[in-house]
């Protein structure tokens, strides 16, 4: 069960262009394209008439034609010409969902369109600061469910032993955790102290010799996870300190659409304070997650599939205390979303 009235991302702006494109999110197939005006829409994928895709017709303009019949239909989900009879049935329609784009995306609203309001569209701080470079950011498809990678990413004890040649340290597998309730989501949480930096971090810091080093992972309803990484010269670091001029704060946005219960689609990009303009460390950057994220992938679809053939009970462990709140919340957010 997926919650229906929130944004989800369908695509990077980047990758929708005068075509049509199929996606499939929350278990419903839609087919997205981009008008002569540079909007997004999204509509049912599905010819009312014998429900052949409608991404396998022809964009005319910007009305799409179904490849079985000619049933023609505008960005409304409206039939405007049924081209083999003169009356044009009634009923010859297809849904339509609210589209928006925002930080290079285009999100999509699942639910109630009368609900649809872009101002619930999860905000990225320092987004448009010059003084802050980011990553192009990808896109992954992984085969598990999508809650098991909010789990994942809800588990900074992980990268110890998933991530070691990237984002694994000394300290990341026994410091202790902090978490956090929010009303929307959950943050876990922890100060690593007077450590070596990760392989992935160390050509970025502007300071020499060890570092504290703060792991905050956080994830919100109904899917968006963030990881925000700080590195303060040893000794400078913790849960009360104020940011001094050398610390180097790393957050990556991710951002988990469902596809359905056993598929997720997962987009991404690296924020940080520091060398806006240089593209070769962007590139590096990049090019580190997408190794990282396929660990993670080979590991997540692996637990996938172990969950749905056990044959023993689970175990959870202390390190799921954060996971297991969320879900907590999520599930309470969906069984309100049922009855209203």
């Amino acid at each position: 069960m997926f919650l229906n009235n929130c944004w989800y991302i369908a695509a990077w702006s980047r990758d929708i262009e005068r075509a049509l494109v199929a996606r499939t999110m929350l278990a419903e197939n839609l087919v997205l394209y981009r008008q002569q005006d540079g909007a997004v829409v999204a509509l049912e994928d599905a010819c009312p008439h014998r429900k052949l895709p409608l991404s396998k017709g022809r964009l005319l303009g910007d009305i799409i034609e179904c490849g079985y019949h000619g049933l023609q239909f505008d960005c409304s989900g409206n039939c405007v010409l049924a081209p083999t009879q003169s009356r044009i049935p009634p009923q010859a329609s297809v849904r339509t969902y609210p589209t928006a784009e925002k930080y290079g995306f285009v999100w999509i609203w699942m639910g109630d369109p009368e609900h649809a309001d872009e101002s619930k569209i999860f905000e990225i701080p320092n987004f448009e600061n010059p003084a802050w470079g980011k990553t192009d950011g990808g896109v992954l498809e992984i085969d598990c469910h999508y809650l098991w990678v909010t789990d994942n990413l809800l588990d900074p004890s992980h990268v110890a032993w998933v991530h070691q040649s990237s984002f694994g340290a000394p300290g990341t597998d026994d410091t202790p955790l902090r978490i956090k309730t929010l009303d929307d989501g959950v943050v876990v949480s922890r100060w690593i102290s007077d450590q070596a930096l990760p392989p992935y971090y160390a050509p970025l810091v502007k300071f020499e010799g060890n570092c504290d080093r703060l792991q905050h992972y956080e994830v919100r309803v109904p899917s968006v996870c963030i990881n925000r990484s700080i590195f303060t010269p040893a000794g400078t670091g913790g849960q009360e300190s104020e940011l001094n001029d050398k610390a180097y704060v790393m957050v990556s946005y991710n951002f988990m659409t469902p596809i359905d219960e056993n598929t997720t689609t997962y987009y991404w990009l690296q924020h940080y304070n520091n060398d806006p303009h240089d593209t070769v460390i962007a590139k590096q950057l990049n090019d580190g997650a997408v190794i990282a994220f396929n660990e993670d992938r080979e590991i997540l679809e692996a637990v996938h599939m172990g969950m749905q053939n056990t044959t023993t009970p689970k175990l959870d462990l202390a390190l799921d205390a954060g996971s297991l709140r969320y879900r907590k919340i999520l599930d309470g957010v969906i069984a309100k979303e049922q009855v209203s």
